[in-house]
C-alpha cells in the first residue's frame, strides 16, 4: 500500500462517484455511445488495473525487443502523459519529454521501434499506419483506453492491487472484476499466494511470471564507492528505493517527488544540497526521472538504474501470444 495511504482514506466517500462514473462509461461502451475504433493492423495492449508502478512499461518494451528479434516490424502506441501537445506525433529520440512525454520517449530510446503519441491512440496508429510499414501495434498503458479495439489485452497485476481501493483513495483505476478484459494476466514471478488470489477470481487463461531486474551498471565500478542520494518521481518510489538497497547500494537519503514530476532548476539545487550535505558520491534515479530532467541534469553527477523485465518461458509465451494477435 502507498504511503499515501492513511491521508487517502479521507476519500473513502468519494468512492462510490467514481464507481458510478466508471458504470456510466461501461453503459455507453456497451450501447455503442462510446465509439470503438479499430486499426489496420493487430493491435496488442499493456496495461493494469493500478494507476502505476506495476511495469507497463518496461513490459512494452521487452514484448518490441521480443517481437522485433522475431522479425517483426513493430511500433508503439502511447498517450504521452505530461506533453505539451494533443495532436499525433512520431517521437523523435533527440527530444524531450515535454514534447513527447516521458514513458514514449524512453521507449523508443530503448527498443529503436518507432513510437506514436496522441491523446487519442487511435490517431497515434493512424499516423503509424500511414507513416511506415509495420505488422502489430504496441499499445502501451492501453487497459482503460477502450476507444481503441485491441486484439489481445495482457493484465499486469500485482498483490497490492487485491488490497488496494479505487480511484482518488486508492490507486485502482478499475476494479478486480476488470479482469474479465483480459486474455492474459501478467505476475511477478515466484508469488504463489498472488497467483491463487488471481485464479481463486476464475481467471483460467494463460498466466505470465514476470521476473524484474534493476540494472546498476556501474555498481561494481570504483566510481561509486560511497553513500548515494536516490530521488524519483514515480507512483512507487519505495520499491524503487528498496530495489537499490538490495542490489547493494547505500542510500544517504531517499527523496520522492510526486508521479511524472516536472523537475525545476530549483529541484536540482535541492538534490545537488542533499548530496554535498549526506557526503554521497552520486544521484541515482529511474531512466524515466532521467529522460524528464533532459539537459538539465548534466549539471548533476546522476547514475541511472534501469528497470528490466523478463518473461519466464518467453519463447513459449510469445509463440503464444502471436497466434492470439494472428501474427
Amino acid at each position: 500500500m502507498s504511503g499515501a495511504w492513511p491521508a487517502r482514506r479521507l476519500l473513502l466517500p468519494l468512492k462510490p462517484l467514481y464507481r458510478l462514473a466508471l458504470a456510466a462509461r461501461e453503459a455507453g461502451l456497451g450501447t455503442g455511445l462510446e465509439q470503438v475504433r479499430r486499426l489496420g493492423l493487430p493491435t496488442i495492449s499493456i496495461g493494469g488495473l493500478s494507476a502505476g508502478g506495476s511495469g507497463k512499461t518496461p513490459l512494452t518494451i521487452a514484448l518490441a525487443r521480443a517481437l522485433k528479434q522475431r522479425g517483426l516490424a513493430v511500433d508503439v502506441l502511447s498517450r504521452g502523459y505530461g506533453r505539451q501537445s494533443a495532436k499525433a506525433m512520431r517521437v523523435d529520440i533527440g527530444g524531450s519529454a515535454e514534447e513527447f512525454g516521458d514513458e514514449p520517449l524512453l521507449i523508443a530510446r530503448e527498443t529503436g521501434v518507432p513510437v506514436f503519441v496522441a491523446a487519442q491512440r487511435y490517431e497515434a496508429g493512424r499516423l503509424a499506419e500511414a507513416s511506415h510499414a509495420a505488422q502489430v501495434h504496441l499499445l502501451d498503458d492501453g487497459y482503460q483506453h477502450r476507444q481503441l479495439h485491441r486484439d489481445v489485452n495482457i493484465l499486469l497485476l500485482d498483490a497490492r492491487d487485491f488490497d488496494d481501493h479505487l480511484l482518488p483513495a486508492g490507486n485502482l483505476r478499475e476494479p478486480m472484476s476488470a479482469m474479465r478484459r483480459a486474455d492474459i494476466v501478467a505476475i511477478p514471478a515466484g508469488d504463489a499466494e498472488l497467483e491463487a488470489k488471481v485464479k481463486a477470481h476464475r481467471w483460467q487463461g494463460p498466466i505470465w511470471r514476470l521476473r524484474r531486474h534493476m540494472d546498476l551498471p556501474r555498481i561494481d565500478t570504483p566510481r561509486i564507492e560511497g553513500p548515494v542520494v536516490a530521488f524519483c518521481g514515480i507512483a512507487r518510489s519505495k520499491q524503487f528505493f528498496d530495489g537499490l538497497e538490495a542490489a547493494g547500494l547505500m542510500l544517504a537519503e531517499r527523496i520522492a517527488f510526486p508521479d511524472h514530476h516536472r523537475y525545476t532548476a530549483g529541484d536540482l539545487e535541492r538534490l545537488r544540497a542533499a548530496a554535498n550535505a549526506a557526503g554521497g558520491e552520486a544521484l541515482i534515479t529511474t531512466q524515466k526521472d532521467r529522460v524528464r530532467l533532459g539537459e538539465m541534469g548534466d549539471s548533476l553527477r546522476i547514475e541511472t538504474a534501469g528497470l528490466r523485465i523478463e518473461i519466464e518461458d518467453e519463447q513459449e509465451a510469445v509463440d503464444d501470444l502471436m497466434k492470439r494477435a494472428g501474427l
